[in-house]
């Protein structure tokens, strides 16, 4: 598979991520045999799997750092950091220079550019099982690339324009993040129905690893994205389709270690937690739940985060099964279904047995059951907790409407975040930055 090692951008490239259909490491083979066959297609996967979450300029390490910044789950340890002391002051502060803000940008682009590759070449595996599993993950990791985007930028460039046309003077148009969220939602659909009929060969699995189960990843993913484009009994359909048992990760080892621990975490110079998850005293969690030891240890500042985040091989879920279920919380509640919405509340509040051991073991809601405003805000409470250093909260904060950043009592520091400047500098679609 060395002969095969999948791209990696140069700096000179990185402006051209969003355009470019297609890059080669230059010391391996050339680049049209990776896509010609199984060996290349498979390796392909690994490299966006490491891509997206390998190292401090992954997509997963730079969500996790600037949506908990932004959105006070964590603090800046020492100010001299001056890109993550933006993030964590806000507004204005921030600009399109910031590091972490531009690695999101870059890092999506090259994981969509390259899942690109995979939904126009899978057609070259000529193995069942494979074949279907190099199409399935390319759309998987094109919406998620798109996804991720889509909840920290107001507009999103899903384009992938090819190296010749971006030669000529053609640059990625943007979407709405509505629309882009709906493409990424149209890409999960349509993978869908093979990840459910087709299993992962011996081969596939032997090359790209069993970490993710691609089925639930589908489906979980899809019951995410619908919930963010308000389409609630699509995205509770999707969530009922995800088994709660069955895990899917980011796996990382000594050499490849989780990028939050030993970029961030490790040190104690960099950032951490706050304690009660840095949420307002009207939302502190309950004195009893067992979710505070798991995610933040003694609860005591200064907080040292545990969860997945304890050393250099924990593995980082895509997703946790009580998502999923506060995916259906929030839909029945919206939907006005409230005794279902209550049940489904109580599944996390009280829940016992976990695949991750996110386990509250608390009591059930004691609010009014029928006051839709309370469960909501009970529901958004246990997201925060549930769910915490998921990169998730800023989506959420909007969507649920708590007080922005010019707002009293703010509980984010942006809405949304400004357009990379190494895209603005190279594209003359790039809209408007956002006031905050």
């Amino acid at each position: 598979m060395k002969k095969y090692i999948i791209y990696l951008l140069t700096p000179a490239l990185i402006a051209f991520a969003g355009c470019q259909k297609e890059f080669v490491n230059p010391n391996a083979a050339d680049g049209g045999e990776v896509i010609k066959n199984a060996e290349g297609l498979t390796a392909l996967i690994v490299g966006l799997k490491k891509e997206f979450s390998v190292g401090a300029t992954s997509a997963l390490y730079n969500v996790v750092s600037a949506n908990g910044l932004t959105t006070k789950e964590l603090y800046v340890i020492n100010t001299g950091n001056g890109e993550l002391a933006a993030l964590e002051a806000g507004k204005g502060t921030v600009g399109g220079n910031n590091a972490f803000l531009n690695n999101i940008w870059s890092s999506c682009n090259i994981v969509k550019t390259n899942a690109q590759l995979l939904i126009d070449n899978y057609e070259n595996v000529r193995e069942t099982g494979t074949t279907e599993m190099v199409r399935v993950y390319g759309h998987v990791f094109k919406a998620m690339a798109i996804g991720t985007m889509a909840q920290f930028w107001e507009n999103v460039p899903t384009e992938v324009v090819g190296a010749d046309e971006f030669l000529n003077g053609k640059r990625p148009a943007f979407k709405s993040r509505n629309d882009a969220l709906q493409e990424a939602v149209d890409l999960l659909n349509a993978a869908a129905p093979i990840a459910e009929s087709t299993p992962p060969s011996t081969f596939f699995n032997t090359k790209v690893g069993t970490d993710i189960n691609i089925k639930n990843t589908v489906y979980a993913l899809l019951a995410r994205y619908n919930l963010m484009l308000g389409k609630y009994s699509d995205a509770l359909a999707a969530a009922e389709k995800v088994d709660l048992a069955s895990k899917s990760v980011f796996k990382f080892d000594a050499v490849s270690p989780n990028p939050v621990f030993r970029t961030s975490l490790v040190n104690n110079n960099t950032y951490n937690g706050l304690p009660n998850f840095g949420l307002p005293a009207a939302l502190v969690p309950d004195a009893d739940d067992a979710r505070i030891t798991f995610y933040l240890g003694a609860n005591t500042a200064p907080v040292k985060v545990q969860g997945f985040f304890k050393s250099d091989t924990d593995p980082i879920p895509l997703y946790l099964p009580g998502e999923m279920t506060l995916i259906k919380a929030e839909c029945y509640a919206r939907m006005d279904m409230l005794p279902e919405a209550v049940a489904a509340l109580d599944a996390v509040r009280t829940k016992t047995a976990d695949a991750f051991n996110v386990t509250a073991k608390s009591t059930a809601f004691a609010g009014d059951p029928t006051d839709k405003d309370a469960v909501l805000l009970d529901i958004y409470r246990q997201r925060c907790i549930e769910m915490y250093m998921s990169g998730q909260k800023l989506e959420d904060c909007r969507r649920f409407g708590r007080p922005g950043p010019n707002d009293p009592d703010a509980e984010r520091s942006r809405n949304f975040y400004p357009y990379p400047t190494v895209e603005r500098d190279n594209n003359p679609n790039t809209p408007a930055d956002p006031s905050v």
